[in-house]
């Protein structure tokens, strides 16, 4: 591959990423994908591609639906819940996310969502909601009738619900509560996590068999009130708390020293935790740990 084609190429490698992420909810598996899809370009008859930007995005949305095809059948053999791996996203990673749909569209609790779609409904999804395809586009990558993507859009829709709800509150708000959340289960305060937990909380926790970790949600605010605080007593002592901007929120982090332990997310309503995402598994900590030591 000459100089300029590489150059070519890496100037649609942050948009490629991002579409191979919201397809795979994995970091590792988006930067492996994109750069089979390098592999693919430095080898292809550049007389044949007239639009690189549309030949490449198909070559890269069609390598992630081999992949969400065999992921499905790992995931149904995972240890505990399976959750996407976070992603730090203040460095510009997966776009510029200035409004609250942006942010909602790379939440983990979006990507927890799109777990519930077929992988060409995943495809049809993404490539309209994220990147604003016409129906004419996704037909082409996804070698369909324009009909047949309009359809396919339509159910992907209705499986993931009303997404209005999802809009709240303000990141500067998001960032409060987080740091409460954190302030109150780092000193095991009870009533400071009762004033930031709803009473019907639910806490997932992902550790894939790799560590400790609670392998079915935990659903009620006093479940959730004792599982925090055997966490603290057992693994958290001594441990550095802060909070990072993941997949476009606020989020807690928990190091030991130059290792990331764990990355948790959020989800709000009416100013409470409604559902906390918990990473653990230091598997999915690896792409964020090294976005995380590259701006510390």
């Amino acid at each position: 591959m000459t100089t300029a084609t590489a150059d070519e190429f890496e100037t649609h490698r942050p948009r490629l990423f991002g579409l191979a992420y919201r397809m795979l909810g994995s970091a590792e598996e988006a930067e492996d994908t994109v750069q089979d899809a390098y592999l693919r370009f430095s080898g292809a008859d550049r007389d044949t591609i007239e639009r690189p930007a549309a030949w490449l995005a198909k070559v890269v949305t069609n390598l992630c639906l081999n992949r969400l095809t065999s992921a499905r059948a790992r995931r149904e053999q995972y240890v505990g819940p399976w959750l996407p791996e976070p992603v730090a996203t203040s460095d510009g990673t997966l776009g510029p996310l200035e409004s609250a749909e942006r942010r909602d569209a790379v939440s983990l609790a979006m990507l927890v969502l799109l777990e519930r779609l077929t992988p060409t409904e995943r495809a049809v999804y993404v490539l309209r909601e994220a990147f604003a395809y016409a129906h004419r586009e996704i037909a082409e990558v996804l070698e369909l009738t324009e009909a047949n993507s309009r359809q396919l859009h339509r159910r992907a829709v209705r499986r993931l619900g009303e997404p209005g709800t999802r809009f709240e509150p303000t990141p500067e708000r998001r960032e409060e509560l987080v740091r409460s959340f954190l302030t109150a289960a780092r000193d095991g305060d009870l009533a400071g996590l009762e004033k930031v937990l709803a009473a019907d909380v639910i806490w997932w926790s992902d550790g894939g068999g790799k560590v400790s970790a609670a392998r079915r949600p935990i659903e009620g605010r006093d479940k959730v009130f004792r599982f925090l605080a055997g966490a603290t007593r057992t693994f958290l002592t001594g441990l550095e708390f802060t909070v990072v901007e993941i997949n476009g929120s606020p989020a807690a982090a928990v190091w030991a020293g130059d290792t990331l332990m764990s990355v948790t997310a959020f989800e709000l309503r009416d100013g409470l935790v409604t559902q906390a995402w918990a990473v653990v598994n230091p598997d999915k900590l690896e792409f964020v740990r090294r976005q995380l030591a590259r701006t510390a």
